[in-house]
């Protein structure tokens, strides 16, 4: 590989400890900023690294075959960019399935980790999922919706016009511009190939990682459900684990404030361990 090839484009904001925070599949930094930052901004000491995967965002896939290139990809980043810094590890879907495995690697260096809907199970036929069914069924704002918009949102859990709305912000604010800019002729082969769209080491073997975990699942979760992450609370001896009653895989949409304090939290006790640490 090319040092051109091994180049990751970034947008970091702040000054402090390095987090390190990784998209989902297909989406890129606008994604991750629109969640975190509100919460970030507000924290001091914290030097945000939000990273663009390959073929997504403003970094070009650059022969990237499978999952493997794109964790190798993530790994020379970080030997470069951070050395053997300390840092934390944010990662969403896709996302949270390669920070664990980044954890797994760098597991001194790697003072917390925040798992946001992770994917556990990269098979999708071997994902344990549940049927959807709203909470909140209105089929007349749902029949007064536009064609477009039907197509565009897909099944809504929360049908009443204040959640629409913020989904549909967030729809297309973050999500369609991230999809539009990605590189779907290299993307979409890995996608459908199980054997390339996952690890080809396990990331549930080996010693317990200890530092300070978040795992946030969405109850109502369609893409990867919660039931399959509940094995991590063995694996992360620190962890916190949350499913959130009204929870998508896009979650945040309208609970904000809820996912504001667990992040809160996390902090609360990566800043604790860390001053053990130091001791």
């Amino acid at each position: 590989m090319t040092d051109s090839e091994s180049i990751l484009s970034t947008h970091e904001i702040g000054d402090g400890l390095p987090i390190l925070i990784i998209h989902g599949w297909q989406m890129d930094t606008r994604v991750e900023e629109l969640d975190f930052e509100p919460i970030f901004s507000k924290l001091p000491g914290f030097r945000r690294i939000y990273v663009d995967l390959p073929g997504m965002g403003a970094t070009p896939a650059n022969n990237v075959k499978d999952l493997d290139d794109i964790y190798h990809r993530l790994v020379q980043f970080i030997d470069s960019r951070l050395g053997t810094s300390r840092f934390l590890l944010v990662g969403s879907s896709c996302g949270g399935y390669l920070a664990r495995a980044i954890a797994q690697k760098y597991s001194e260096q790697v003072d917390g980790l925040l798992l946001r809907v992770p994917i556990i199970e990269p098979r999708d036929s071997a994902r344990d999922l549940d049927a959807f069914r709203p909470l909140v069924e209105d089929k007349g704002i749902i029949s007064s919706m536009s064609d477009q918009d039907r197509a565009l949102l897909g099944n809504i859990l929360i049908q009443t016009p204040a959640y629409i709305q913020a989904l549909k912000a967030k729809y297309e604010g973050v999500y369609l511009p991230a999809e539009d800019s990605s590189d779907a002729k290299v993307l979409d082969p890995i996608r459908a190939d199980p054997q390339r769209y996952q690890l080809s080491f396990s990331l549930d073997e080996g010693a317990k990682f200890l530092a300070p975990t978040l795992v946030v699942c969405g109850r109502q979760d369609e893409s990867v459900g919660y039931r399959d992450s509940l094995r991590l609370l063995g694996l992360y001896p620190r962890s916190t684990y949350i499913v959130l009653d009204r929870g998508t895989h896009g979650l945040p949409i309208d609970e904000t404030g809820v996912f504001e304090a667990l992040v809160r939290d996390w902090i609360f006790r990566v800043n604790e361990w860390r001053a053990r640490l130091e001791i």
